[in-house]
């Protein structure tokens, strides 16, 4: 395309957006429509981490539980089935990377932070495969610090910026001043100043579309005969959360305005504890859901931590973060950092929302004709692996080229892929917790490409602005008690990790997947011939191993002996050969059995002219040298999680017992399922430690109910 040509379609492009949307009935059943179908094509998945505590010394252990929840119903989702945990340094540097299973809507998780981690500030971030075709700011993202007693370094605190996508003022339109007034108990006043000459473009008629979360609360056509038009809408038609209140004309959208509606209703929690006990006593903690009313709350999965308490007694929670979520980027926390939004005047948080702008609900992309491409799929039950077929010179291969996926054994797994126009590639892998061994090569041999895997954890990070601290800043005193407590434990060597608790997901059922074969023949039925082109010559019908003046080919005839058109696909334990000189020099007494497939064969669009498959008493394709163009991994899909133990004294002996005790977590529990009644008891120990311990409890229940509570706890 030439640059001349560039004005002329952008010119057509427009011309022919604006045709298309004058065409359409610009009604409210058309507006509701397409807001419907945009939802459920473009979906968001909301992710809230809760971690154990907020402050970590280097070489800790840190436990969390990842909620990932629907936007639009703000329920568990049942979507996506794995997630990306990471934890970036100050300069955005991930320092720990891992992929972590969801079931439910939840999903549990543990590392041990690295012993040379620097003083500083370090983000915690999660995300699924999906909610990357958003970045960088469809991710949930919060601070913890670190703090290093053995690095003398100055700490490194970090501020993101704010997210320019989320951070929009109103473009006015000519002739229309919107004013919305929510102060009022029951009702909301929207007041529309419009001069005459708007009103006669638009025949005096609007329509107005209240939607919260991509669910319609209002739908209404509005008469603007006069200049000033007051419209007033009940209150109990509106959603909790962030209303966004749009006017359309005949063209499409004139002027909108966000507002906060808070929760009419949410489930309570009744924390029953002591409020204070000695070292190593036994704490008895009694919970209670409820939602206000005599109906039984839903059933509610909630996670919870008891851990020494920092200065800051407001701490992130599942409840507030939903209100605002990714949708509205970072507006408004790095206003109302550190405050409940419950505790927010209405005024205060409407004059926020001011600017605001969702990244989700944009009704010029829902009213556009044009189709909906995501590069990232949602992972539901198949983890996508993907990579880069890059030419010598390090250049993306052109688009369109064969990959093929081999995992060997002897029921082999087989893929075969195509690079996009950038040279990207993805393989399906199933989500569990096998180690799978990765054999990926091209399909067509010498063509001098390099086969470069790529990672599933997004390079794309929220802008960072740096503070480096004075070295006299004070270190909080309850943070040098972290590190003592911490050192004691390394000293007796000390560990809250338990059992393996990942769920056990079974792998697919293996077979082969060219099915059964044509023809099998089992080496240990036959007397050991000393070679394999006697193998193929004497013992198998149809086919033959040939030496030619440059090496090796096999070849296959039809049932009249008549070679046919193309050679057969040849492979080891499931793994495609191109070079017969490494059948010919294997040894037959490594092989178990060989599988033929004489016809034509396809899995997809991929074509084997026949199949001859070695399969070898290992099956793991170790017997020869791996195809010069390929490579081999080794690759698991979701991590190892264990579960969290922390001593019991119920025994004397155990209570006496001179091994100190210094945890500074006392308890965690990634999943505490509330009983049909909403109550739900757990016990603990506490330890040698004394001080303030903060219990913090966070849940959904099954209806979409969040649940966020936190108490203190004292032990002399």
């Amino acid at each position: 395309m030439t640059k001349k040509s560039i004005p002329v379609t952008l010119i057509l492009y427009v011309f022919l957006h604006t045709v298309y949307l004058q065409a359409q009935p610009m009604g409210l059943d058309y507006i509701r429509q397409k807001l419907q179908a945009y939802c459920k094509t473009v979906p968001r998945e909301e992710i809230f981490i809760q971690t154990d505590r907020e402050e970590y010394i280097s070489g800790e252990e840190l436990w969390f539980n990842l909620f990932l929840i629907d936007r639009q119903s703000l329920k568990p989702s049942s979507g996506s089935k794995l997630a990306y945990f990471e934890i970036l340094n100050p300069e955005n540097k991930p320092i720990i990377q891992k992929r972590i299973l969801i079931e439910g809507g939840s999903g549990p998780g543990q590392t041990v932070l690295p012993d040379t981690l620097k003083p500083g500030t370090y983000t915690v971030r999660a995300y699924t495969n999906w909610m990357k075709n958003f970045f960088p700011y469809n991710c949930f993202v919060k601070d913890i610090n670190i703090y290093n007693p053995l690095n003398t370094t100055t700490f490194t605190r970090s501020e993101r910026l704010s997210d320019s996508a989320g951070s929009h003022p109103e473009i006015p339109t000519a002739g229309l001043i919107l004013t919305i007034d929510n102060l009022h108990k029951d009702t909301l006043e929207i007041s529309v100043s419009a001069d005459s000459k708007f009103r006669s473009e638009t025949d005096n008629l609007l329509y107005l579309v209240i939607q919260t979360r991509g669910n319609i609360d209002h739908l209404s056509k509005e008469k603007i005969s006069q200049d000033i038009t007051i419209i007033s809408i009940p209150k109990d038609t509106l959603s909790s959360g962030i209303n966004q209140i749009t006017f359309f004309n005949s063209d499409g959208p004139v002027a909108e305005r966000y507002i906060y509606t808070p929760p009419k209703s949410n489930l309570s929690i009744d924390l029953q504890t002591t409020d204070s006990c000695k070292q190593r006593d036994k704490v008895n903690l009694g919970i209670e859901i409820g939602n206000g009313s005599s109906v039984r709350p839903a059933s509610t999965n909630f996670s919870i931590s008891v851990a020494l308490a920092g200065e800051n007694p407001e701490i992130p929670d599942l409840t507030d973060y939903l209100i605002f979520g990714t949708e509205f980027g970072s507006l408004p926390f790095n206003e109302i950092r550190g405050q409940r939004i419950l505790r927010i005047s209405p005024e205060r948080l409407d004059s926020l929302l001011l600017s605001a702008k969702s990244n989700w609900i944009d009704w010029d992309k829902i009213l556009s004709p044009g189709e909906y491409r995501f590069k990232y799929p949602m992972e539901k039950n198949e983890h996508y692996f993907s990579g880069q077929l890059i030419t010598n010179n390090l250049q993306p291969a052109y688009g369109g080229e064969v990959l093929l996926l081999s995992v060997p054994g002897k029921e082999p797994v087989f893929q075969y892929t195509n690079t996009d126009s950038d040279g990207d590639f993805n393989f399906r892998i199933h989500i569990d917790e096998e180690v799978k061994d990765l054999i990926i090569q091209p399909d067509i041999q010498g063509k001098f490409r390099k086969i470069a895997t790529g990672t599933s954890f997004s390079d794309q990070y929220q802008e960072k602005k740096i503070f480096i601290d004075s070295t006299n800043v004070m270190i909080p005193s309850f943070i040098l008690q972290q590190c003592i407590n911490f050192q004691i434990r390394r000293v007796f060597g000390s560990s809250s990790e338990g059992i393996r608790m990942t769920p056990v997901i079974p792998a697919p059922e293996k077979k082969r997947f060219y099915g059964k074969p044509d023809f099998e023949l089992i080496m240990k039925n036959f007397i050991m011939l000393d070679s394999m082109q006697e193998v193929f010559f004497e013992l198998i019908p149809r086919i033959e191993l040939e030496s030619k003046d440059s090496g090796f080919e096999m070849a296959l005839f039809d049932p009249q002996r008549k070679r046919t058109e193309g050679s057969p696909v040849v492979m080891i334990d499931g793994v495609i050969i191109r070079d017969m000189s490494a059948i010919a020099n294997l040894d037959p007494d490594l092989v178990e059995k060989i599988d033929v497939i004489w016809d034509k064969y396809r899995v997809g669009s991929y074509i084997f002219n026949g199949v001859v498959n070695l399969i070898t008493k290992t099956g793991d394709f170790s017997c020869v040298p791996l195809p010069s163009d390929a490579v081999r991994l080794k690759y698991r899909v979701i991590d190892t999680v264990f579960s969290f133990i922390s001593p019991d004294y119920s025994a004397a002996e155990v209570k006496n017992d001179r091994t100190a005790d210094y945890r500074n977590t006392l308890y965690w529990n990634p999943s505490v399922l509330a009983d049909e009644n909403g109550k739900a008891h757990i016990e603990f120990w506490t330890s040698d430690n004394k001080g303030d311990f903060l219990i913090n409890i966070n849940g959904i229940s099954s209806e979409g109910k969040t649940v966020s509570s936190s108490k203190r706890l004292m032990v002399r």
